[in-house]
């Protein structure tokens, strides 16, 4: 029986994940869980896999959980995630949590020397090059992707070796506004941007993939989890979410996962790696009923995420903690309606020419400089 915990256990991995070890409760034992302030439904979570460890980001969730569970180890905030990171009786550590705020944990998870099931782009996009040291150095210790691109092209990439990969070829939804015109987009609601047409995720995840900013981090993560050069990854749009990644080799031939849009199914394949189990969470995939698969090239005069992510990837050191950061703000302001939709490339690429690149060695460098350019950025434009 495989251990899990679970970062991020209120969202919407999480609460996969927790489906599919429902279903096969004599394979996955629950360790620890966090939530941030949907207090309710940690508390039902709780009650449920009876963790032993459970972290809440708000004062007032770790006073009721205290009150509640006093048998538990309760933990708080952001030193809470790594504290239960850190905690030894687990296998695999779920980083579900989104933004920079699960990088921290992450580095615990690695020097623990457990296996990190990662659906945090943030990680490897800020911290990426630290991520690959510290895993030469805590050898038991590896990353599984989640995220349905990297564990199609991690799933690809299991029978090959690196000099025969040609291409990785990442698809991409396109998003709420993808046969969207530029005046639409221009004068686009939040409520707009949150019509994801494929998947059912949170706000924050769910702007970035109307922005194809996700696609951008997608990318930076592919380079750091692969070991492949920015020029041999590309990014291609298909609608149907059927194929979720490709990986073109030297021989011109292309291999590709498919699989219905549904986290549950990389999720369990990152929990009982190496072996694939029976996925009792999800329905069979039916050929009969897809008659069409589709594939384009995006639009990176409008959708101007990718070009800002190939920048930054390119120029290295810290840039992508920069690009990730303004992201993040960008994406508060316009769903607090403070700014237009089209302003978040504005933001970010004007922070990405004021930084000047230094290198990045430790965490204190990587949390710096996610603070300030978060600082920085909401100082800037949150009066827009």
């Amino acid at each position: 029986m495989k251990k899990i915990v679970i970062l991020g256990s209120t969202g919407s991995i999480g609460t996969s994940a927790l489906e599919v070890i429902r279903k096969e409760r004599d394979k996955y034992q629950v360790v620890g869980l966090s939530g941030h302030s949907n207090h309710n439904l940690l508390i039902e979570q709780v009650k449920e896999f009876d963790p032993t460890y459970v972290t809440v980001g708000t004062k007032e969730g770790y006073d009721l959980l205290k009150g509640l569970f006093p048998q538990k180890e309760i933990y708080f905030g952001e030193e809470g995630l790594v504290s239960l990171a850190e905690v030894r009786n687990y296998d695999v550590l779920l980083t579900a949590v989104s933004g920079a705020v699960g990088i921290e944990s992450t580095i615990a998870g690695i020097k623990n020397e457990k296996i990190i099931a990662l659906a945090n782009k943030e990680t490897m996009v800020a911290a990426g090059t630290y991520i690959n040291f510290l895993l030469r150095q805590y050898k038991n210790s590896s990353i599984i992707p989640v995220d349905s691109e990297h564990s199609a092209i991690f799933q690809c990439l299991q029978s090959s070796i690196s000099k025969e990969v040609s291409q990785i070829i990442i698809t991409a939804s396109g998003g709420a506004f993808r046969d969207k015109n530029r005046e639409f987009i221009e004068n686009a609601k939040v409520e707009d941007a949150l019509k994801h047409p494929n998947w059912s995720m949170g706000k924050k995840i769910t702007i970035d993939s109307a922005t194809l900013v996700n696609k951008g981090l997608e990318v930076i993560e592919a380079h750091q989890l692969f070991g492949v050069p920015y020029d041999k990854i590309k990014v291609l749009i298909h609608p149907q979410s059927i194929v979720h990644s490709m990986v073109e080799f030297v021989d011109q031939s292309v291999m590709a996962q498919l699989a219905m849009p549904d986290m549950k199914l990389p999720i369990q394949y990152a929990f009982s790696y190496p072996n694939r189990e029976m996925n009792k969470s999800i329905e069979p995939f039916d050929y009969s009923k897809m008659s069409m698969l589709t594939f384009s090239e995006p639009q990176n005069d409008i959708f101007r995420g990718l070009d800002l992510a190939y920048r930054a990837g390119n120029t290295g050191k810290s840039m992508p903690i920069v690009f990730n950061g303004a992201n993040e703000i960008a994406v508060q302001l316009f769903l607090e309606n403070k700014i237009k939709f089209l302003d978040i490339y504005k933001i970010i690429e004007n922070m990405m020419d004021n930084h000047k690149p230094i290198e990045v060695d430790n965490i204190d460098i990587i949390k710096s400089i996610d603070k300030e350019t978060r600082e920085l950025t909401l100082e800037k434009y949150s009066l827009l």
